[in-house]
């Protein structure tokens, strides 16, 4: 199952109806557009399920948690790509862009987490899509304090409150006009994948500490530059390309060692060690390309 319905979500929803042996969940704020979406899917002949899910209202997360478990019992593929972006002429406030792009795309996603993780059942995979945005090296304000806050993030004792601490600074800051100063950067959608980026680690720690039997694996991934609403179709990708990262990581077989616990790039999970993946590509060749 996985948690969008259009752009790369249709796209990874599409590649996992053909490749994962279970029950596949589109999810949509909209019902409307949700099945809509599921439509297009089944005149190709697959068969996705659909749910309302808006991940911005906690509510609506637990309404789908009890619909799963009570339907199901589990779950075992997630996939977080639900996510909102203000163009670059945006006239809302910066500091009302860095409330709302955070509450949704950082706090929504952990929320989606905190509701859905107990469900997660042996073998389970978690795949974040983020962005390049989500890069650590995109905390790029004034120095010293983005040499800082990167220290803080990367900390590889941090912990979820720490990195939700941090998105409240931001926020707050944002809110001030200060935050360059304070070494953040002028993008309210790159805070929101860097601080669903640093979740990843804290994630996987806490599994493997808390159910080391149990084989479960979060990662989180670029999906290179796609041309999507988001990136105003300028990206040179298509969304089935922009897919191939997030269901990679979804798919993972049993036990494996790596990738695990991290955030990932196309060329760094197309590697020497991921034999057997696509190495030779669009895909590839745009993987540094800025979402």
């Amino acid at each position: 199952m996985f948690t969008s319905n259009g752009g790369i979500g249709f796209a990874i929803a599409k590649e996992l109806c053909q490749k994962f042996d279970g029950t596949v969940y589109m999810t949509a704020r909209d019902e409307e557009r949700g099945k809509a979406a599921v439509g297009e899917l089944e005149k190709l002949g697959l068969k996705p399920a659909f749910h309302q899910l808006d991940i911005d209202s906690l509510d609506s997360i637990k309404a789908f948690r009890k619909y799963l478990e009570s339907t199901h019992g589990g779950i075992d593929v997630l996939v977080n790509n639900a996510a909102i972006a203000y163009k670059n002429n945006a006239t809302e406030p910066f500091g009302e862009q860095a409330e709302n792009t955070v509450r949704v795309n950082f706090l929504g996603t952990l929320n989606v987490c905190n509701e859905l993780f107990p469900l997660l059942r042996k073998h389970a995979r978690v795949a974040h899509v983020s962005s390049s945005a989500g890069h650590l090296m995109k905390i790029n304000g004034q120095e010293p304090a983005a040499t800082e806050l990167r220290k803080r993030f990367s900390n590889p004792e941090a912990t979820v409150e720490q990195i939700i601490e941090l998105a409240n600074e931001f926020i707050k800051l944002a809110k001030e006009g200060t935050h360059n100063a304070a070494g953040w950067p002028n993008s309210t959608y790159m805070v929101s994948k860097v601080t669903l980026s640093a979740l990843v680690p804290i994630q996987q720690r806490a599994f493997d500490k808390e159910r080391p039997d149990d084989d479960i694996v979060v990662n989180s991934c670029h999906p290179g530059y796609v041309d999507t609403d988001m990136t105003s179709h300028q990206g040179p990708l298509t969304i089935e390309e922009g897919a191939v990262a997030p269901v990679y990581l979804a798919l993972l077989p049993p036990n494996v060692e790596k990738p695990r616990g991290a955030y990932h790039s196309p060329t760094s999970l197309w590697s020497s060690e991921s034999k057997g993946t696509p190495a030779e590509s669009k895909f590839i060749i745009e993987s540094n390309t800025p979402v």
